[in-house]
């Protein structure tokens, strides 16, 4: 027996099995016979186990129920927060960074040493530059499912433009600056 005449065989085995189903396939459409609905079962799916333990902390921070870590009164910046946002200028670039309640390193960064910020801009130290950098980092912030957060500015350098710029294209990007109080459950 040769290979041709063995793949000749087996090719013709296949068709007739796949001309067999499409034929039982075209007969199980053409009955009319209803289809039984499953019945629902309560088997016990639905209870809740009493030892379960919420593995997503964002959960419970959009539900404003997870736990702030208060710190001390004294410190400044206060560390009662979920998200907190740190906008800094120096002399040369802007930059703005998102941290997190429980790690000292920033979530999410934005600043104009960036090299697509940089060439878009004039000056990276300018109102616009703080503006550009507050819409770049609404949207980041947007994409990552971080929508509220913590902002404090410095009281001396709250009514200069370049801050108000900067708030108002987080606000317009979508992201709220103060985070909701925290709501306690009686147990």
């Amino acid at each position: 027996m040769s290979l041709r005449e063995f793949s000749r065989g087996v090719r013709r085995l296949f068709l007739g099995q796949i001309q067999r189903n499409v034929t039982t396939k075209q007969t199980a459409r053409c009955s009319s016979q209803i289809a039984s609905q499953p019945q629902p079962s309560a088997d016990g799916n639905e209870d809740v186990n009493p030892t379960f333990e919420n593995r997503n902390p964002r959960n419970l921070e959009q539900m404003a129920l997870a736990v702030k870590d208060r710190g001390w009164k004294t410190t400044w910046p206060h560390q009662q927060f979920y998200h907190r946002l740190l906008f800094s200028r120096s002399q040369h670039h802007v930059t703005a960074q998102v941290f997190s309640c429980t790690s000292p390193d920033p979530v999410l960064t934005c600043s104009t040493k960036e090299w697509a910020l940089k060439k878009e801009l004039a000056s990276t130290n300018c109102v616009v530059a703080c503006q550009a950098v507050g819409e770049v980092l609404a949207l980041r912030c947007q994409q990552a499912g971080i929508t509220r957060m913590v902002y404090r500015a410095i009281p001396w350098t709250y009514r200069s433009d370049s801050v108000q710029a900067f708030r108002k294209a987080m606000k317009e990007g979508g992201v709220i600056l103060s985070e909701p109080r925290r709501k306690y459950i009686g147990t």
